[in-house]
């Protein structure tokens, strides 16, 4: 039920509704977006991070949630692993069932490589699923990867890595191909011209976008190559800890049984690492859009093996999170929605910022609305969120269009009573999206050899911020990628002794600095298990 003051606000966004239809909102000046982000962004709040102590990133800052893993116990200390005698024996090894890692495993498939995949879920069960809005590429006319390239570079504060940029925006028509091809059912014109529209920080309107179920789709289709090619997928077993050999190479990973727990070797030539992102940590205690499983494991995994991290110390909060109704809090609102002519609009009915700011900026301004403004309007739950207002959506494109390109955002909110067709929805910042991650190079192997990353477990291709449909493609181009990089590494890989001396010595680290820890890592899942007293 709606209050009565989110309904007073409701007749304020109402009355001035008609006034909003064609207002062009100035964006901000570079300095205006610097300032805004230094005081109200949540990367800028030092209470939120803490100092490494060990590792190839001693002395930088993360969020606190991860220090605490990243410097927690291992899983597999004091257990007694038969390296010997291994369960699996492939060519490549991924770990992680989403889009980068069943990408991944295509391409190794297809280069001849013996492939599997592990997953602590089920293949599917992943970030990409999530995703709605959109992917981006640069394929029309008035287009180009250059132009790509500089959108991404000034979204992501030209901190990118130039040559995954490059990859990314170079590869990004050719993966658009590759998934049409594979049988994604991209929105198309009559003619067969794929539909395409703008996002927060692009120049060029060139989001390819599958209804708002972008993600969904793409996943149908990837696990059904997966699945078609006949690639073995081990579900329900999460990697514990890589194995390296004698030589320092990576050559495998311990595995454990999300049922039982009993644990298992799989040896490896190289191996991928597509673990996803780091949602489920709720760092500063934000709600978050993120699937069950993204509990940053590959980070963890990687870390411990000694390959370093990229600006693990930024986050994407997504702007427009579901605020209300408390069922699907922090659900995802999708940037397409703005796209489509939404504008954000606060307690008093005033549309106070241009909807297609960068994410990090627009999160920004609706936090400052709700804050220091006290703009927001107040939800039942003690927080704050402001109107996204929908209506404008059919008022511009005609009467049925949220049922044509967002229909599966107008059947959430209907199973609350909310029909955004009529009435604005109420959002608020949620932890979407992890922009650091392991270190790679063009490649996607990172500096320790023969283990390779892709998807949002990669740090560097963003910069420190991502633009709306860049991470659906980074999941494409750096997955293909990863596979087949790591299928043509394994053809001239011969692995030695497997190992785990490089835990004990990470461990021994911990030791000589001081750190004791209650906590066992990776975290694997969640826990929501409330704390009753006693």
């Amino acid at each position: 039920m709606l209050t009565e003051e989110m309904l007073a606000s409701i007749k304020k966004v109402e009355a001035t509704r008609q006034a909003r239809l064609g207002m062009d909102l100035r964006k901000m000046t570079a300095d205006e977006k610097d300032a805004l982000l230094k005081e109200y962004h949540p990367d800028y709040k030092d209470a939120g991070f803490e100092t490494l102590h060990v590792g190839p990133n001693k002395g930088e800052k993360v969020p606190s949630e991860l220090r605490h893993l990243l410097e927690g116990t291992s899983r597999v200390l004091g257990k007694d692993i038969d390296l010997e005698n291994p369960k699996y024996d492939v060519d490549v090894l991924i770990i992680g069932g989403g889009g980068a890692g069943s990408s991944a495993a295509i391409e190794a498939f297809n280069a001849g490589a013996n492939t599997m995949i592990v997953t602590k879920l089920r293949i599917g069960d992943a970030n990409t699923m999530m995703a709605e809005g959109g992917i981006q590429a640069a394929d029309k006319p008035n287009d180009s990867p250059a132009i790509h390239y500089v959108d991404a570079l000034g979204g992501g504060h030209f901190c990118n890595k130039p040559e995954l940029l490059k990859k990314l925006v170079c590869d990004a028509p050719g993966a658009i191909k590759w998934l049409n091809d594979l049988g994604v059912m991209f929105d198309k014109e009559e003619d067969g011209t794929m539909v395409t529209t703008h996002g927060g920080g692009t120049s060029r309107k060139r989001m390819h976008a599958c209804k708002d179920y972008s993600g969904a789709e793409i996943m149908r289709v990837l696990r059904d190559e997966v699945w078609n090619l006949g690639i073995p997928v081990v579900d329900y077993t999460a990697a514990i800890e890589l194995i390296k050999d004698e030589n320092g190479k990576v050559a495998g990973a311990v595995l454990q049984n999300m049922e039982t727990n009993e644990l298992y070797v799989a040896k490896a030539k190289t191996v991928i690492i597509a673990t996803g992102g780091a949602g489920r940590l709720h760092y500063q205690g934000f709600p978050t859009s993120n699937h069950y499983g993204a509990t940053a494991d590959g980070l963890i995994l990687g870390y411990r093996a000694g390959a370093p991290l990229l600006y693990a110390d930024t986050i994407q909060y997504h702007p427009t999170g579901v605020a209300y109704p408390s069922q699907i809090f922090g659900a995802l609102v999708t940037e397409k929605v703005r796209s489509l002519g939404a504008l954000l609009v606060n307690v008093d009915g005033e549309a106070f910022m241009n909807p297609l700011e960068t994410r990090d900026v627009t999160a920004s301004s609706i936090i400052r609305e709700c804050s220091t403004r006290g703009k927001g309007v107040p939800t039942p739950g003690g927080g704050y969120g402001v109107w996204l207002d929908t209506p404008m959506i059919e008022m511009i494109h005609g009467e049925g269009a949220i049922e044509k390109r967002i229909p599966a955002m107008l059947r959430m909110y209907l199973q609350y009573g909310i029909d955004m067709r009529k009435e604005p929805i109420l959002v608020y910042p949620t932890l979407h999206y992890q922009n650091g991650g392991l270190k790679i190079a063009a490649n996607g192997m990172t500096d320790v050899e023969n283990l390779f990353v892709a998807g949002e477990a990669v740090g560097g291709i963003h910069g420190r911020n991502r633009l709306m449909g860049n991470s659906l493609l980074d999941i494409i181009v750096f997955g293909r990628n990863a596979g087949q990089n790591a299928a043509k590494a394994a053809k001239e890989t011969t692995v030695g002794k497997l190992t785990l001396s490089h835990v004990d010595a990470f461990q021994k680290e911990l030791d000589d600095a001081g750190i004791e820890s209650d906590c066992v890592s990776p975290k694997l899942l969640p826990d929501y298990t409330r704390k009753v007293n006693q």
